[in-house]
């Protein structure tokens, strides 16, 4: 859903924003003043506390330099663009309107993520189920990919007589990332793979050949299984702050359904 991830993108900007607003080492003169009006410096505070907190860039002259600089730059284009009329424009008060929208949104996610934080019971949670999902072994299989069931077919039954995969991977498989390899994919748990291709390696024993062609909505694949081994995952302590972030996008998305749903839409 791209507009969750740039809700959440954005809630997740307007934390820092919410968090530096209310410093109390804001000073109160300006640090600067063009044609008579004065750059707030409440603003350079923010934008200085927010490139520390969010790039991870310290504290310095240059730095502070840099920020004073665009400040003034951003003051100058801004009285040149009003004295332009510009901010008389539809196009800019649409935008205007746009952004004070989006920024209610921000407040109101922030807001929403602060008063529901993720729990280490619920990110235990999602790690079981993702482990479930991905199985206990990953798998080392070739394949050969072709557009009918007569040609798989047909492959079997070479294969069968003593045909090598490689050659044939080579010359007849429809797939370009792996024919050049003698169909050879990449170690992968089954569940990295489109169904039904994933049930049948699941079926497999080291060596065999699916006894018939496998349909995927890529085509139909002739698939050996040529090793397989334990799954290795990471413990939860290591994956746990993407699973912070994956259940709290869970939240936000559940939150915006029950929203829409109680919501009178008419179009």
């Amino acid at each position: 859903m791209p507009l969750l991830k740039s809700l959440i993108a954005a809630s997740s900007l307007l934390a820092v924003s919410v968090c530096y607003a209310q410093d109390s080492s804001v000073l109160t003169k300006p640090v600067a003043t063009v044609n008579g009006v004065g750059i707030p410096a409440s603003r350079y505070d923010f934008i200085l506390k927010q490139n520390m907190a969010q790039r991870g860039e310290p504290d310095s002259p240059e730095l502070r330099k840099n920020i004073k600089e665009t400040l003034i730059n951003q003051e100058i284009i801004a009285q040149a663009a009003a004295k332009k009329g510009l901010d008389q424009t539809a196009d800019f008060k649409t935008m205007m309107e746009l952004s004070r929208e989006q920024n209610l949104v921000n407040a109101y996610l922030h807001d929403y993520s602060k008063s529901h934080p993720v729990t280490d019971a619920e990110m235990k949670q999602e790690f079981d189920k993702i482990k479930a999902h991905m199985g206990s072994k990953e798998y080392k299989v070739r394949h050969i990919l072709v557009k009918t069931e007569a040609e798989a077919k047909k492959i079997i039954a070479d294969l069968k007589k003593g045909a090598n995969f490689s050659k044939l991977a080579a010359e007849k498989s429809e797939d370009p990332g792996s024919k050049t390899h003698g169909g050879e994919l990449d170690w992968a748990p089954a569940s990295n793979f489109v169904q039904p291709f994933a049930d049948a390696v699941r079926l497999l024993k080291k060596g065999e050949i699916t006894p018939a062609p496998v349909q995927t909505p890529f085509g139909w694949h002739v698939i050996q299984l040529q090793d397989e081994k334990p799954l290795k995952l990471p413990s939860f302590d290591q994956v746990k702050p993407q699973l912070q972030q994956r259940v709290q996008q869970e939240h936000i998305q559940k939150l915006i359904s029950d929203l829409r749903a109680a919501a009178k839409v008419e179009e």
